[in-house]
C-alpha cells in the first residue's frame, strides 16, 4: 500500500494537470482582486547567481506587463546548502561561464566579499528598493562587490543612498520570512503565482508562462534567457577519444533526466563515458530538507518536459534500493552493461515507479539491461562496490564538487547540474579541436 501511495502521490504532485490547476487558481484570485501580475525576486548580495540574475531585472520589467518586487535575503541555512565552502568556490567559477553564455557579466577572478562589505552593499540595495531603482543599482553594486571595489560601492552609496544597519536587518528578516512563507530557501529566485524559478537557468520557464498569459509586449521575439541544450553539430573526427567523467546517484532525479542525454552526447562525439557512481547525499550524511526535495521534484518535472524525458512516477530508492542498484551496477560495468543498467535503474525509480529495493523490481531492471539472475545474486553478495563509490566520492570532492550529476571532460574543470550540458559540449569541442590542430 505504501508503494502504491508513493507512486500515486508523486504522479499527482508532478502532473501537468495539477500545475495547470494551481496556475489557474492563482490567476483567478488575481483577477478577482484586480491585482497586477507580480514577480517576486529574492536577491542575496553575496550570491554569484543573484548577481547574474539581477542583470535581467530591467529587461524583464520592460518586456512583460508585470510588476517586479525585489527582496533582499540572507544565505540559506546549512541544511539547505551543504558543503557551503565548495559551493562558494564553484559558484564564482560557474557564474563567469553562465554570465558569458547568456550575455551578462561576472568579474573573472572574483572572490567572496567579507561580511562588512556585504552588509554595506545590502544597505545600498535596500535604499534602491525603496527608491524604485533596484534593477539599475543591483547589477552595479554586484559588479563592485565581486570585483572587490569598495570605492565603487561608496560612490554608488553617495549617488543612490544607503539604509541604516538596523533597517537593513529588519528588511533581511522580512525577505527571509517572505521567502520561507512562499516555500523556498535560496537566493536568485523568482516567484510568480505559486511557482519558483531559479536564476537565469530557469528564467525560460517563467518567460514562457508570462507569454502564455499574454503579458509579453514583444511576442515572437527571442526570450531574454532561452533554454540552452546541446547542439550535436558536426566536428572534425580523428585523434584520441575524449573521456567524460560522469558522477551520478540513483537517488538524484536530476541524474535521471541527465543520463539519456549524457549517453547521446558521448555517442555523438565518440567519447568514452566513465560512470562514477556515488551514494546519495543523505546516505553520505548530507541533509536534504523537505522543502528542498519538494522544489527539486517540481523543477525536475519542468526540465524533464523541456528535454522530452518521462518523469514523475517515483519510488524513492534511498537506502536499500540505492545500495542494491549500486552493487549490481558495479558488476554490470565489468560486463559492459553498465550504461544500460544505470539508465534503466534511474528510469525505474523516477519514471516507472519500480522499487529497486525489491527482488522483483531490481531483477526486472537487470534483465532488461541484459543481466541474468545469477549475476544479480552474485552482485548483491559482493560489497566491493562500496570502496569504488568512496573513491568516486573522493574524486568528486577533489574536483571541487559534491553532488550529482557532475561531469567533466579530460580533466577540465567540472560542471554541476543537468543544465550545464551546453558547457560540457563546448569543452568537448575544444578538446577535439585541440587534438586535431
Amino acid at each position: 500500500m505504501k508503494l502504491v501511495l508513493s507512486r500515486a502521490g508523486s504522479t499527482f504532485l508532478t502532473s501537468r494537470a495539477l500545475r495547470n490547476t494551481r496556475r489557474a487558481v492563482h490567476a483567478a484570485r488575481r483577477r478577482l482582486k484586480g491585482g497586477t501580475p507580480t514577480v517576486h525576486y529574492f536577491h542575496q548580495a553575496d550570491d554569484p547567481y543573484s548577481h547574474v540574475a539581477a542583470q535581467a531585472l530591467g529587461s524583464i520589467a520592460e518586456r512583460y506587463k508585470i510588476a517586479v518586487v525585489p527582496w533582499i535575503v540572507s544565505p540559506p541555512e546549512d541544511s539547505a546548502a551543504p558543503e557551503r565552502e565548495r559551493l562558494r568556490v564553484y559558484a564564482l567559477r560557474d557564474a563567469v561561464r553562465l554570465a558569458a553564455e547568456y550575455g551578462f557579466d561576472f568579474p573573472a577572478g572574483a572572490t567572496m566579499p567579507d561580511a562588512g562589505t556585504v552588509a554595506f552593499c545590502n544597505g545600498l540595495l535596500l535604499a534602491s528598493k525603496v527608491q524604485g531603482n533596484f534593477d539599475i543599482v543591483a547589477p552595479l553594486a554586484g559588479s563592485a562587490l565581486f570585483s572587490g571595489d569598495a570605492a565603487a560601492l561608496r560612490v554608488l552609496a553617495a549617488k543612490y543612498g544607503t539604509a541604516k544597519p538596523e533597517t537593513v536587518a529588519r528588511a533581511l528578516a522580512e525577505g527571509d520570512a517572505m521567502r520561507k512563507r512562499l516555500g523556498h530557501y535560496l537566493g536568485a529566485m523568482f516567484y510568480f503565482e505559486g511557482e519558483w524559478y531559479w536564476g537565469i537557468d530557469r528564467l525560460n520557464h517563467l518567460e514562457e508562462r508570462l507569454a502564455g498569459l499574454r503579458l509579453d509586449r514583444l511576442k515572437g521575439r527571442p526570450m531574454i534567457a532561452p533554454w540552452r541544450d546541446v547542439k550535436l553539430g558536426p566536428y572534425k573526427k580523428g585523434g584520441p577519444r575524449p573521456v567524460i567523467d560522469y558522477w551520478f546517484s540513483f537517488r538524484s532525479p536530476y541524474s535521471w533526466i541527465s543520463f539519456p542525454r549524457m549517453r547521446k552526447l558521448a555517442r555523438h562525439y565518440d567519447a568514452e563515458l566513465r560512470l562514477r557512481f556515488i551514494l546519495p547525499m543523505v546516505m553520505r550524511g548530507l541533509p536534504v530538507p523537505r522543502v528542498k526535495r519538494f522544489y527539486i521534484m517540481l523543477d525536475t518535472k519542468r526540465e524533464a518536459e523541456r528535454a522530452g524525458i518521462a518523469f514523475g512516477t517515483v519510488v524513492d530508492p534511498v537506502g536499500a534500493g540505492a545500495a542494491r542498484a549500486l552493487a549490481v551496477l558495479h558488476h554490470a560495468v565489468k560486463l559492459g552493461r553498465g550504461e544500460d543498467f544505470a539508465e534503466l535503474g534511474l528510469r525505474a525509480a523516477f519514471a516507472d515507479g519500480i522499487e529497486l529495493a525489491s527482488d522483483a523490481g531490481l531483477g526486472d531492471v537487470a534483465r532488461r539491461a541484459g543481466l541474468d539472475d545469477a549475476t544479480v545474486k552474485t552482485a548483491l553478495a559482493d560489497e566491493s562496490w562500496r570502496p569504488v563509490a568512496e573513491e568516486n566520492r573522493e574524486a568528486l570532492f577533489a574536483a571541487g564538487l559534491w553532488g550529482a550529476p557532475t561531469f567533466r571532460v579530460d580533466g577540465l574543470p567540472a560542471h554541476w547540474g543537468q543544465d550545464r550540458f551546453w558547457a560540457l559540449e563546448q569543452d568537448i569541442l575544444r578538446v577535439i579541436e585541440g587534438r586535431n590542430s
